[in-house]
């Protein structure tokens, strides 16, 4: 059964622009760049060191606590480890390695028990690769005894981006397996494939899929953002609201983006680790908008010219997607885990103004997903107002972009949020 969860936005979607050839392309890069930090948790420590040979599928670097390896996801040899740019974080120690084009694999790990799933999970450096990267087996253990409903997250609700969809329509049988591993982990009544209904070639070839079998069952929901967020995915799908503050076990759910579920299955079935992943490059700025699957630490630069290239007109380059993503200034940025997309865009239209005035019109709070009321927030972000902003649970706030795309007066709302925050910080720690 579907619900409607509260706001939202419907932003014109540009699907189309790298669907119209479900073909995944492939490059292999000279050089990848693997950060040490590409998770939630804490970073990487480097286990190699320059003028060492690697092979792919090694593990490089490991670390203590919420954490998961990385692994070298090409053969080659380690030419330095040093702080590089990385697309959300700044710079962050990295592995550089010069590929040698061999692919020579490390030997693969595969569980022989159930008991040793999680901790192959770990393993293999397994995130949520729908943007947050947080630790796959610290998750799935969190959800362990609590829930009654696993879902499968392919909103993919941002414009612009496939990767998701193209992943349902060429390696679907690798998604259903992964889920039902950790069915088989979890134990839920109800395990669920969410999809939006503007994925109709991945539809049709789930129902295909899904139509001899009753482990699996495939919901539709009507498009609209941010349903692809955990919160609002659990109330469309089921009804329940998750408290502010409260993760999605206290709702009795479990969500894992379509991808890490791929992943999960390569990870205990084939003992692969993650050191690939699909990318979207589109936008109305390059050249040949397409889907690839690449080598994380790929540079961005790589994909762009693989793409065709970017026109003279390009006026941002956006990690992620228009709504939350980050811009770059610095393409030589490698893909990590979580980067599901690279656009390349003309003038932001959906951008602050130089003048951005408040017309208290209250679009903000109709939209906003999480019943926030952003026009509030922005008057006691401007003038430092933490306790008021504490008050009104901006730390609630999933920085989704809603109440900017839909406000006329052109507020940098989801920038002064981000400031706010910093803020609230600051006055909890002093």
């Amino acid at each position: 059964m579907k619900h409607l969860f509260f706001g939202g936005v419907h932003p014109q979607y540009n699907k189309e622009m790298s669907t119209k050839d479900t073909t995944l392309h492939t490059i292999s890069p000279k050089q990848v760049v693997i950060p040490m930090q590409q998770h939630i948790g804490t970073i990487c420590t480097p286990l190699v060191k320059v003028g060492d040979h690697v092979l792919l599928g090694q593990k490089i670097g490991d670390g203590e606590g919420l954490c998961v390896p990385v692994h070298a996801p090409v053969s080659g040899t380690v030419s330095a480890i040093e702080p590089r740019p990385h697309p959300t974080m700044g710079n962050v120690m990295a592995v550089v390695i010069d590929n040698d084009f061999q692919d020579t694999a490390a030997p693969a790990s595969i569980p022989s028990s159930g008991d040793e799933i999680l901790h192959a999970i770990r393993e293999a450096g397994i995130v949520g690769m729908g943007g947050a990267a947080f630790p796959g087996d610290a998750k799935a253990l969190s959800a362990m005894g609590k829930i009654d409903t696993l879902i499968a997250n392919a909103c993919e609700c941002e414009p612009y981006i496939t990767a998701d969809d193209v992943m349902l329509r060429t390696d679907l049988e690798h998604v259903l397996e992964g889920m039902l591993i950790l069915k088989d982990i979890l134990h839920p009544q109800d395990v669920v494939l969410a999809v939006e209904d503007n994925k109709a070639q991945a539809i049709e070839k789930i129902r295909l899929a899904l139509k001899d079998q009753s482990a699996i069952r495939l919901e539709v929901l009507p498009t609209r953002y941010p349903q692809g967020s955990e919160k609002q995915l659990i109330q469309a799908v089921t009804g329940r609201e998750v408290a502010p503050g409260q993760l999605p076990a206290s709702a009795g759910c479990a969500v894992f983006n379509v991808s890490t579920f791929a992943a999960i299955f390569r990870a205990v079935r084939l003992g692969i680790p993650l050191t690939r992943r699909i990318v979207t490059v589109s936008g109305e700025a390059i050249t040949e908008p397409q889907n690839f699957i690449v080598p994380i630490g790929t540079p961005f630069s790589d994909l762009i010219r693989a793409a065709g290239g970017m026109n003279d007109r390009t006026e941002r380059v956006i990690s992620g997607g228009p709504m939350m993503g980050k811009a770059q200034d610095d393409l030589s940025v490698p893909v990590v885990k979580a980067t599901n997309s690279i656009l390349c865009l003309l003038k932001d239209k959906n951008g602050a103004a130089e003048n951005p005035v408040c017309l208290r019109c209250g679009k903000c709070v109709a939209v906003c997903p999480m019943r926030l009321q952003p026009l509030y927030l922005y008057r006691f972000v401007n003038s430092k107002q933490p306790e008021e902003l504490e008050r009104l649970n901006l730390m609630d706030c999933m920085e989704c972009g809603s109440c900017a795309f839909t406000c006329p007066g052109k507020l940098p709302l989801v920038e002064r949020f981000r400031v706010g925050k910093k803020l609230l910080r600051e006055a909890k720690a002093k």
